[in-house]
């Protein structure tokens, strides 16, 4: 393993356990950690929430989108527009049936649909939206969440 490895799976390790782990210096891995987030490899560091065991009232949608890329700009300068919204949590350039998977967060599946017919699929070069609501999470960011007894579809009267 490597440190970016390592802090991908642990960002919470510290650089002395990352040194002990890696059989080098601690004063080295501080280094090369700097080193990194100057470079832009380390972006930053986030704690990964089961937002599902809070109070917090939210829905995440997964939003396929299909756009007629600029004339020497292609998928970019769409991309750049839809990242500007803070609700945009994740977006990805895709190959296969559309173009552009974006996550996004809303507190009611009406803030999420009306997000999408207001703001998305006003943007120039956006041509179709699929929106996906997420019922529940089995797997995010490589950790498993704790798959409940009952199915989802009994409980919504599947």
């Amino acid at each position: 393993m490597n440190i970016l490895e390592l802090l991908e799976n642990d960002g919470r390790l510290t650089p002395k356990e990352l040194a002990v782990m890696l059989e080098k210096e601690t004063g080295d891995i501080k280094a090369e950690i700097s080193e990194l987030e100057a470079r832009g490899v380390i972006l930053g560091y986030k704690a990964i929430v089961d937002w599902d065991k809070t109070d917090k009232e939210a829905v995440t949608a997964l939003i396929e989108i299909k756009v007629i890329p600029q004339r020497d700009r292609g998928f970019d300068e769409i991309a750049t527009k839809i990242c500007r919204y803070p609700e945009v949590k994740s977006a990805y350039l895709m190959s296969g049936g559309f173009d552009i998977a974006v996550t996004i967060e809303g507190r009611t599946m009406r803030e999420v649909a009306l997000f999408v017919a207001e703001k998305l699929a006003l943007i120039e070069s956006v041509t179709s939206t699929a929106t996906h609501f997420i019922l529940r999470r089995y797997k995010d960011n490589g950790v498993v969440y704790k798959i409940p007894e009952t199915d989802l579809r009994e409980e919504c009267g599947l």
